[in-house]
């Protein structure tokens, strides 16, 4: 069981996070905000509560590594990297602008605490393998974590990079899978159906897990339990919200790759201090 001040001290953190997302796609005029939000619990609990990692030693090498395979929700990744120590706060209000380290999509050229350049949809999952395997090779115990997207996984590299870490039995990769149902024109469903997706990466040979994604004590125990799999890469679905906690941005594609105007800007701000 997690101890319920972890849980309240992380569902704070994630409400922060939720509002650097929408202070920055607004601010830029641009960005992601709806996949940004979706996967925000997760990425608070994964740099707030379960990564091994140093702000002040970035390229510690018994780091644990993250990539975030769906690349276009950095928002979420530069929040968490900004209020965990990475970087300068004031440096969130630079996204998306001329000259800045905080692109549209992660590069490692620009910000060094990155663990990879992500944003061509599916590959960073196959990087988080090569990871993953290199760590086997040196007998490293760090953890590789990826977070891809359900959209993103119509992409056919992502299924030849799960026949790859099943075959390498890299037990050491934990993925989680946002799930939440909905890519950049429609409903996942109703573009390229994905489900039964969890019978999916078992026959890929994977171990499988499904939990809400918005659960801090679920997707810590998920983490736990993955991590006494042996021999199999683990699959962690993550059932979310897309737009999460901005009620006019929940359950819609519109938000996908649209910031939100002045008006919506304000709504959704007063909606987060809740």
């Amino acid at each position: 069981m997690v101890e319920e001040s972890v849980i309240k001290k992380l569902a704070a953190q994630a409400k922060i996070i939720r509002r650097w997302i929408v202070e920055m796609t607004y601010r830029a005029g641009s960005g992601h905000p709806g996949g940004s939000l979706s996967c925000a619990d997760i990425v608070t609990a994964l740099y707030f509560h379960i990564l091994r990692h140093d702000p002040k030693d970035h390229k510690w090498s018994e780091r644990d590594r993250f990539v975030l395979s769906k690349g276009h929700s950095c928002p979420a990744l530069y929040a968490a990297l900004a209020e965990s120590g990475y970087f300068a706060i004031d440096e969130l209000f630079t996204l998306r602008k001329l000259g800045s380290r905080l692109q549209g999509h992660p590069s490692v050229l620009k910000l060094p605490y990155l663990e990879a350049s992500t944003g061509s949809l599916g590959q960073g999952l196959s990087m988080a393998i090569g990871m993953a395997l290199a760590a086997k090779i040196d007998k490293k115990d760090y953890k590789v974590y990826a977070l891809i997207g359900d959209g993103e996984s119509n992409e056919g590299n992502i299924w030849e990079a799960a026949l790859f870490a099943a075959h390498h039995k890299l037990d050491n990769l934990i993925v989680f899978l946002d799930r939440n149902r909905i890519q950049l024109d429609d409903f996942t469903e109703k573009i390229l159906s994905l489900e039964p997706l969890a019978d999916k990466w078992k026959a890929f040979g994977w171990e499988v897990k499904e939990i809400d994604g918005h659960n801090f004590e679920e997707i810590i125990n998920a983490v736990d339990w993955a991590k006494q799999v042996k021999s199999k890469p683990v699959m962690i679905i993550a059932h979310t919200i897309k737009g999460k906690g901005v009620s006019f941005m929940e359950n819609t594609a519109e938000f996908h790759g649209k910031a939100p105007n002045k008006e919506q800007y304000e709504q959704a701000m007063k909606e987060l201090e809740k």
